[in-house]
């Protein structure tokens, strides 16, 4: 199977080697694509000298979920059978890419979520404990909203099938994508898996959700699950009407 690694990235410019190394080094035929965010530092130039990688520059900064969805339009518009979304600051781990395939290789899954919270004991980073309150805040509303239990709505590191890289290549959401595209993947029938994986701390650089912007991101995020919610169950229930 084609796979192709998506890497947004904004201002990477001290992780993005060791990141596309990894990636490279764990497994020489996934083809990568560096979705260079607008950055202002020198990201895509440093990235473009691995020669390991496709460089996408962004006109503009578009956050994350326009990054990752020019991602997604980049592997449905060159027939990859699979897309990996896989963070530039250096927290996966690239071996780990091989755990989410196996679920869409043998179609168990159409979406698999790398989840640090699966099991209580998993090793590696799990993050700050405001951002672990508001995950599991996000668990418990997935659970009401979609019937399943969702360890790591936030989490960056996933895979997709076919399928799934279509709808989201038309259909993402734009600011803190990743508990909302859960909803929107459900609500559309769309088989959801998780697999137990390990993250490293960040080494260089900062979140860009601190402490502050916390309470104001689980917030926002809420509201924006529960619209994906009601709007999708209008479009399905009309569609079926």
């Amino acid at each position: 199977m084609k796979v192709c690694v998506i890497v947004p990235a904004y201002n990477e410019e001290e992780n993005i080697v060791s990141v596309l190394q990894d990636i490279h080094n764990a497994n020489e035929n996934y083809t990568i694509v560096v979705i260079d965010d607008g950055s202002v530092d020198s990201t895509a130039k440093i990235a473009a000298k691995e020669k390991i990688a496709k460089i996408i520059s962004l006109p503009c900064n578009l956050g994350i979920g326009g990054a990752v969805q020019t991602g997604f339009k980049y592997t449905y518009e060159n027939n990859f059978d699979i897309a990996v979304q896989f963070d530039a600051d250096g927290q996966h781990i690239a071996t780990e890419i091989e755990k989410l395939l196996e679920p869409i290789v043998k179609n168990e899954a159409d979406a698999v979520i790398g989840s640090r919270f699966l099991h209580r004991n998993q090793q590696g980073f799990r993050s700050t404990f405001m951002r672990r309150i508001g995950i599991k805040i996000f668990e418990i509303i997935c659970r009401i909203f979609i019937g399943q239990r969702i360890s790591d709505c936030t989490s960056g590191f996933r895979a997709y099938n076919k399928n799934a890289i279509e709808m989201l290549a038309n259909n993402y959401p734009t600011d803190f994508p990743e508990p909302e595209t859960v909803i929107l993947l459900k609500k559309n029938y769309f088989r959801i898996m998780e697999i137990a994986i390990e993250m490293r701390e960040r080494i260089y650089g900062h979140s860009s959700i601190g402490n502050l912007k916390s309470i104001y991101y689980m917030i926002k995020v809420v509201l924006s699950m529960s619209m994906a919610k009601s709007r999708l169950s209008i479009k399905i229930r009309s569609d079926n009407g």
